[in-house]
């Protein structure tokens, strides 16, 4: 069975998304590439695009397209309780008929702090997903404590494994997927190089082969997201290959 690809509307940049006029005007894009979905992230919506998700819902089903909905916040606080945000997010993400909420773990100190969550999820069509993130809380360590706790207490929550990520946080990809990989449910590729003591995501034409051989550690069948930079004149021809590349390997 070929896997399901995502494209993530960023990996077209900030500015160019906004030049173009907003994410809705990728859908054609990302649809005429051969792509099974779109990820929609919220810190690309401007205020009045958040009050017409039902416009955007039915857009994106117009070109039969999955939904993912991203949101640059955190499960947990700062404080370690429970983001008080949840209940909207999840909202937001069930008009665009998402599949999944995607957020960041954040301070996740105790597994008594994430029982509200089953009664959260139960109450919603969507499913959360939760990434490793560039931050200390996207490190091994509390990633892997969270595993544990969904585990122990049977939370209907699942991983995105971001495979750069783990670069930023001084973390081995590869260590990683092998604790990770049986909760990932979702996969965002993304290959980085460092240039000037900093990290920058790439194009996996101009990666090492590591990004494949990280991939194939990972569940064969989670989505495939691409969150690397599509670059180029013929936007449409750009994202097919890298569609076309992520679902035969």
């Amino acid at each position: 069975m070929k896997n399901a690809i995502i494209v993530v509307t960023a990996a077209y940049g900030n500015s160019r998304v906004t030049a173009m006029g907003g994410q809705q005007a990728l859908l054609p894009i990302i649809a005429g590439a051969g792509a099974d979905g779109v990820e929609i992230r919220r810190e690309l919506l401007s205020g009045p695009e958040l009050n017409a998700l039902p416009t955007l819902a039915a857009a994106i089903a117009s070109h039969h397209l999955k939904t993912c909905y991203s949101a640059p916040q955190a499960l947990f606080s700062d404080d370690g309780a429970l983001n008080p945000n949840i209940p909207a997010l999840l909202e937001e993400a069930q008009i665009l008929n998402a599949a999944w909420l995607k957020l960041s773990l954040g301070n996740f100190q105790s597994n008594h702090a994430a029982e509200p969550l089953r009664e959260l999820l139960a109450a919603s069509p969507v499913a959360l997903v939760v990434e490793n993130d560039q931050t200390v809380y996207g490190k091994l360590a509390p990633m892997q404590r969270f595993q544990a706790a969904v585990s122990v207490m049977n939370l209907p929550v699942t991983l995105t494994f971001d495979m750069a990520n783990w670069l930023w946080v001084g973390e081995s990809p590869e260590v990683a997927a092998s604790k990770l990989a049986p909760l990932v449910s979702y996969i965002h590729v993304k290959a980085a190089e460092s240039r000037h003591a900093r990290f920058h995501a790439i194009a996996l034409d101009d990666a090492e082969p590591r990004w494949l051989e990280l991939l194939r550690q990972l569940p064969g069948d989670a989505p495939r997201g691409i969150e690397f930079p599509l670059e180029g004149d013929d936007l449409t021809a750009v994202t097919r290959h890298y569609v076309n590349l992520l679902r035969e390997v």
